[in-house]
């Protein structure tokens, strides 16, 4: 049998990048602390339905306290039995006398007790998550704000399209944010629910008084409470898992953005300066986006390991025989994983350096080809849409094999019939923005109005 190691592995990524406040929800102390929270509360619903008396119960509710638990005797106890409540339980009960050391777990099983700890972790955890979501989106509607009007190339498959605005761009990413940091909150609620219901889940140890206990235990934590036992419905953990992951691949979506336009040919933004920030041990030059690719790093794992939670989902019969493992490592991963993303989001959005007039430079990389549609538009009402694309077409061929401004070429190409219809040619990018005022508005006015719920 494995000896359980007293020393954790060191993860070099979350110790760089990650998030002090989740890695102290998912602590040690903090884990076996949720535990006898829940025996403690257990003691104390049954006092109130009479399983227990008072004297009982308090007593066992004032020996579930952390200096009562030897934590390097509870692991190892804990490698034997194969799960750690029937040695914790044993150390409550020896921290009593005579009478309520008998009562300690009272009808309760070893995963009510994990379980409805978790629920507790869980609910902790998506309120760091609401708080870190919360930072990055504020961070994100400052730039909406101050760049609405910062034109930029907005680019499909990576090449430029048609003009925006950098508010814009960010606009949507900000919406992104919005919609996660309600699936967060839904998340939260679905999570916060108490297990109490035995061996089997027919909480047959109580017998009738199994209801009024059960509620009287998920009140005191703060809990839901439930007639249905979860011992092996883990679709609320899974989706727990989901949320983790979801938040930390919006913040790496940002994250790409700010690398792609960061690339020495693009030089529109650059994550914050400072010295050696982002440098090379050989490359003096060197300023990494280090912000950005710890964010990449973590999304890519965050959605490798949440897809480990439906195999969890896969438990049979009333009790899981393996699956329900998996989250014991896999949750507190996430749980770090998207804190960490979110939080070094946060940090690159608010220090992030915006170059408009690198934009700017960018929208005439190519002769102006970036305003073939604007041309097509408004060549069209004259010439009808498909001659005026073809005509645009072949301009802007003409344009690229020759270096050139697509202005001149189109009207080198144009018809006399057609020079009615170029006289307004070119067209400025800022004049063919479409909806990018409303688009930045719309997004900053939702997360404003979807925030209040965290006031």
């Amino acid at each position: 049998m494995a000896t359980p190691r007293m020393t954790q592995t060191f993860k070099l990524l979350p110790e760089l990048f990650g998030d002090g406040g989740m890695a102290d929800v998912f602590s040690a102390e903090r884990t076996v602390s949720a535990w006898l929270r829940v025996e403690a509360a257990l003691a104390r619903a049954q006092a109130d339905s009479g399983v227990l008396t008072e004297s009982e119960a308090e007593a066992i509710a004032g020996a579930c306290v952390l200096t009562n638990i030897d934590l390097d005797r509870l692991w190892r106890e804990a490698v034997n039995v194969g799960y750690p409540i029937l040695p914790l339980v044993r150390m409550i009960a020896a921290a009593l006398p005579e009478g309520p050391n008998g009562r300690v777990h009272y009808g309760a099983t070893t995963q009510d007790i994990m379980d409805s700890g978790l629920s507790l972790q869980m609910g902790e955890a998506l309120d760091r998550l609401l708080v870190l979501v919360g930072e990055f989106g504020d961070a994100l509607a400052r730039l909406v704000e101050e760049h609405a009007g910062t034109v930029i190339a907005a680019r499909t498959h990576a090449q430029q399209a048609v003009p925006t605005t950098f508010g814009a761009k960010i606009a949507v990413l900000l919406a992104e944010v919005t919609r996660q940091r309600e699936r967060l909150r839904a998340a939260a609620r679905t999570v916060r629910i108490v297990s109490l219901f035995g061996a089997g889940g027919t909480s047959a140890a109580l017998g009738e008084k199994a209801g009024a206990v059960r509620e009287g235990m998920a009140r005191r934590l703060g809990l839901r409470t439930t007639d249905v036992p979860w011992h092996v419905a883990r679709d609320g953990v899974v989706e727990f898992g989901v949320a983790c992951a979801g938040v930390t691949a919006t913040a790496a979506r940002f994250a790409r953005e700010v690398v792609d336009l960061s690339r020495t040919e693009v030089a529109e933004v650059r994550e914050a300066d400072g010295h050696h920030r982002g440098a090379s041990s050989t490359m003096p030059q060197k300023a990494n986006p280090i912000g950005c690719e710890a964010i990449i790093g973590m999304s890519g794992t965050a959605g490798a390991l949440s897809s480990a939670l439906f195999r969890a989902m896969e438990a049979g019969h009333e009790r899981a025989a393996g699956e329900w493992q998996v989250e014991w490592y896999v949750v507190p991963q996430l749980a770090e994983l998207g804190a960490g993303g979110l939080a070094t989001a946060a940090q690159v959005a608010g220090g992030l350096r915006v170059f408009p007039q690198a934009m700017r430079d960018n929208l005439d990389a190519e002769g102006g080809l970036i305003m073939a549609e604007a041309y097509m538009m408004r060549l069209a009402p004259a010439l009808g849409r498909e001659r005026a694309h073809d005509l645009v077409y072949e301009a802007a061929h003409r344009a690229r094999a020759e270096r050139r401004p697509l202005a001149e070429t189109l009207r080198e190409l144009a018809t006399p019939g057609d020079s009615a219809a170029l006289e307004e040619i070119p067209i400025a990018p800022d004049s063919y923005l479409g909806d990018v005022e409303a688009i930045c508005t719309a997004a900053l006015a939702a997360w404003r109005r979807e925030g209040v719920d965290d006031e």
